[in-house]
């Protein structure tokens, strides 16, 4: 079964937005796992926009007390500032279960791209090992079709996070055919070389189920901003539950 991981940044957004502590991050993780999701994910970001070192450092605190499964997103090149320690330094504080790398750029208002493995994967060895000795999972963002798994295999990576915004927006459009195919081939190769597939991005009720369907041996799936968007009219609660039905093949 794909284990569903709730993507609390949103609830975020809206605390920051008004001030103060509502909605509340801790409160919002509580009912996601109540409803059945595995785990939680947050992206900080250098300019705290969203959720920031104070709810990492709880939450991070909260799930390995053995509330579940805590999966951290970032830039691991984003360099450290007032009120971001960085994206080891968190890891370091906290040891999420898993720690995805994402190669987004400061000014960026979400990830939008997957790393370029036979170009990076030298810069980021280091890395995955440092984190990989703090007991993290490691998995890294990456485009659906790139080349360049058997570099990530060798740096030690443990998973691939496969971007699915562009199969999110084909599918919108009518015909997620191709999106589909380049997913599959990915899932495929990573499975081949020994790593784990993990998806996110864009993905919501409307198009999960084609997309697990289609691409097999998908481990997890990170889902925060359909997610949050529709639990604004069915509930918060409701919604977890259809997710992770979703993910049973329910």
């Amino acid at each position: 079964m794909t284990c569903l991981s709730v993507n609390l940044n949103k609830i975020a957004v809206l605390r920051n937005a008004r001030g103060g502590a509502e909605p509340d991050v801790m409160r919002a993780a509580r009912c996601v796992m109540a409803a059945g999701a595995v785990g939680i994910t947050v992206h900080p970001r250098p300019d705290q926009r969203h959720i920031r070192e104070a709810d990492v450092l709880e939450l991070g605190a909260w799930l390995g007390s053995g509330a579940g499964e805590f999966n951290i997103e970032g830039n691991p090149f984003a360099p450290p500032r007032a009120g971001y320690p960085g994206l080891l330094e968190l890891a370091r504080r906290t040891r999420p279960t898993q720690v995805t790398l994402v190669p987004d750029g400061d000014g960026q208002v979400t990830s939008d791209h997957g790393f370029d493995l036979p170009r990076d994967a030298a810069r980021l060895a280091p890395l995955v090992a440092d984190f990989k000795a703090l007991g993290c999972r490691v998995s890294a963002f990456v485009d659906a079709g790139c080349a360049g798994l058997d570099a990530g295999a060798a740096i030690g990576l443990d998973r691939i996070e496969l971007y699915t915004g562009p199969f999110a927006h084909a599918h919108a459009a009518g015909d997620a055919s191709a999106a589909l195919a380049a997913c599959r081939r990915s899932a495929l190769e990573a499975a081949a070389l020994g790593i784990g597939v993990n998806a996110g991005h864009d993905l919501s009720q409307a198009n999960l189920a084609d997309f697990l369907s289609a691409v097999p041996g998908v481990l997890e799936v990170s889902i925060g901003h359909a997610l949050i968007g529709e639990a604004l009219y069915d509930g918060l609660d409701r919604t977890v539950r259809a997710y992770v039905a979703l993910c049973a093949g329910r």
